[in-house]
């Protein structure tokens, strides 16, 4: 379902679990198995083409002030990384950044991609250029990247480095393998050195590289078959636990 444009993974369970899913004439469940070349699989009554839809994958920089969701759910007429796209068909964003927060945003119909990407337990790296205010000391680097602890759960290690540093700020490459809410901006406050810029550069191996803000570009096949080949490679982390051994936690970007 997700490989037909139907929605996320988790947006298909939402579906699958509301009893709208059938295989061969029957009701599916959750961890059923089909073949689309050989079961009939009928999603709302209607069936399941993946052969007429073509995959479609973009780069975007997403603008300060624009939310990185398909709808605005406030209803408060903002925009949306979906309005900067002027394609048709399905498209959700691959993970999320916060609204103040600019950089690159992964836009496809790959619903299995897309999920493999964002969730948790495969820990893909995302690359960000930060700058926080005043000069961060060596011992507060050392805590930030070894983890600090969010509502009661330790943050998985981060590969810290530093860019540039003065004494009114300091400038920062940081890799993480997770993202959860506002991760950065968070910890960030915590230490007293709120964040003045944050750009994502990086998700896995596509680089935001000259795309102007508000640009978007769709990637390459070569960067479309190394990002495919990232994730055949990726050993998903038993169920996607921090390091911490808590229970994982749900991903709602920064």
């Amino acid at each position: 379902m997700a490989q037909a444009g139907l929605g996320s993974r988790r947006e298909n369970e939402k579906v699958i679990v509301a009893g709208k899913v059938r295989i061969n004439g029957r009701v599916a469940r959750l961890g059923d198995k089909a073949d689309p070349n050989s079961d009939r699989i009928e999603v709302n009554g209607m069936l399941l083409n993946l052969s007429s839809k073509a995959m479609i994958y973009v780069a975007l920089n997403k603008p300060k002030g624009v939310i990185s969701s398909l709808d605005d759910e406030l209803d408060q007429g903002r925009k949306t990384v979906r309005d900067l796209i002027p394609l048709p068909g399905h498209l959700y964003p691959v993970g999320r950044l916060d609204k103040q927060s600019t950089g690159l945003i992964l836009m496809t119909n790959d619903g299995d991609l897309a999920h493999k990407l964002t969730h948790p337990r495969y820990g893909h790296e995302k690359t960000y250029n930060v700058t926080v205010e005043g000069k961060i000391s060596p011992e507060n680097l050392q805590q930030w990247r070894r983890g600090m602890y969010l509502e009661g759960r330790k943050t998985a290690p981060a590969q810290i480095r530093v860019i540039n540093q003065e004494m009114s700020f300091t400038r920062l490459e940081i890799v993480m393998r997770e993202g959860r809410k506002r991760q950065i901006r968070r910890i960030a406050n915590m230490l007293g050195h709120p964040v003045k810029q944050l750009v994502r550069e990086k998700i896995g191996p596509i680089s935001l590289g000259k795309l102007k803000i508000g640009d978007w570009r769709n990637l390459t096949p070569e960067e479309v078959s190394t990002l495919k080949a990232t994730i055949q490679a990726s050993k998903p982390r038993r169920g996607g636990k921090p390091s911490s051994g808590k229970k994982p936690y749900q991903k709602k970007g920064k």
